[in-house]
């Protein structure tokens, strides 16, 4: 009996164990994967093959795009449906161009290495400022208060826009993991978009915890891209029309750019 009654309690002392150990990580649920961010293709357009786009936008209804590569980077106004340039600027040769945004009628727009951040009025793209940022430049958007950058890296960067001063640093993660080479930024309805270097997500990101709360996979829309212009580059560009609430995504080399609506 006594035998009975010890192999009764180990079996229940091992149980609870297993129960309490859950897996090793102190009982706590991991954490949760994000979802999948469905979209459907609803309009297409065309868009300029020699822009090499690093940032895109729509301000008051208009579409403006910027562009990299050394002396071929631009900042420009393009008409959504015929891809055509409407105004722009070149950076001087020695810049390479990456993300825009503006906020409050004010341009603004990163280089690469070249550890420097330009200021424009909106009207005639006249340059005001110029900041020394010891980053390397990669999106840039705004959450109507904050420029919100990205460096390649797993982190979101918020810099106040008058002095370009580092307020935070926001780690974005999936799955609880860092997740790596963050690139062109987009925020849309509180949540920050963006792509990511090299592949072909979108991941929608809760700027207040930095997790990836769902993630897009366009591997179906480069595939058709590419079929079309086997030179066209990686998907990279997102940019929210706040009016009418509709989305527009392209890539570097693109011969199109296309209205997509996400499932959430």
């Amino acid at each position: 009996m006594k035998k009975v009654l010890a192999a009764t309690l180990l079996i229940s002392f091992i149980s609870c164990k297993n129960k309490n150990s859950n897996n090793g990580n102190g009982g706590q649920k991991p954490p949760e994967g994000p979802k999948i961010l469905s979209y459907s293709i609803v309009g297409t357009y065309p868009h300029d093959t020699s822009s090499y786009t690093q940032g895109l936008l729509i301000y008051n209804g208009e579409m403006y795009e910027g562009t990299g590569l050394e002396g071929r980077s631009k900042l420009m106004k393009v008409d959504l449906k015929t891809g055509k340039t409407l105004k722009s600027i070149d950076l001087d040769k020695k810049f390479f161009g990456e993300g825009v945004t503006i906020l409050r009628d004010t341009v603004y727009q990163l280089t690469w290495k070249n550890k420097k951040v330009f200021v424009y009025t909106l009207r005639d793209f006249r340059k005001i400022k110029e900041f020394d940022a010891d980053i390397e430049g990669w999106g840039l958007t705004n959450d109507g208060k904050n420029l919100i950058v990205s460096t390649g890296s797993s982190e979101l960067n918020y810099y106040e826009p008058s002095t370009f001063k580092l307020l935070k640093t926001q780690t974005v993660t999936e799955s609880g993991m860092p997740v790596a080479s963050i690139n062109e930024l987009e925020y849309i309805n509180g949540f920050v978009y963006a792509n990511q270097y090299q592949l072909a997500y979108i991941f929608k990101i809760d700027p207040s915890t930095g997790a990836v709360v769902a993630k897009a996979d366009l591997q179906s829309m480069w595939d058709r891209i590419k079929a079309i212009d086997p030179e066209a580059d990686v998907p990279n560009g997102i940019a929210y029309d706040t009016a009418t609430k509709k989305i527009y995504i392209t890539g570097k080399w693109w011969p199109e750019l296309y209205e997509v609506q996400f499932s959430q």
